[in-house]
């Protein structure tokens, strides 16, 4: 098991942003408390290089976090892979 994370943040404007962090917590129960928090905010926060970065869901397309964590939530399409466009 790796305990570094990802998130790439894929924005209105076609530009993206790949941030690397340490897993955040041991808590299987406490990383999902915290990504309904964050949907609940509309917002991700990130403290980088000393500095707090606010990214607002009205300026993100969509998001990638990876390693999944363990638990989603409910309404979750789980087990899904990406096929060719229409």
């Amino acid at each position: 098991m790796t305990d570094q994370r990802g998130i790439t943040i894929y924005f209105m404007d076609g530009t993206n942003m790949k941030i690397d962090f340490p897993k955040q917590t041991m808590s299987d129960t406490a990383v999902f408390m915290r990504v309904k928090e964050i949907l609940a905010a509309r917002q991700l926060l990130a403290e980088i290089d000393g500095a707090l970065l606010v990214f607002p869901f009205e300026n993100i397309k969509y998001f990638v976090a990876h390693p999944a964590p363990p638990t989603l939530p409910e309404q979750t399409i789980k087990a899904a892979s990406i096929g060719p466009g229409r």
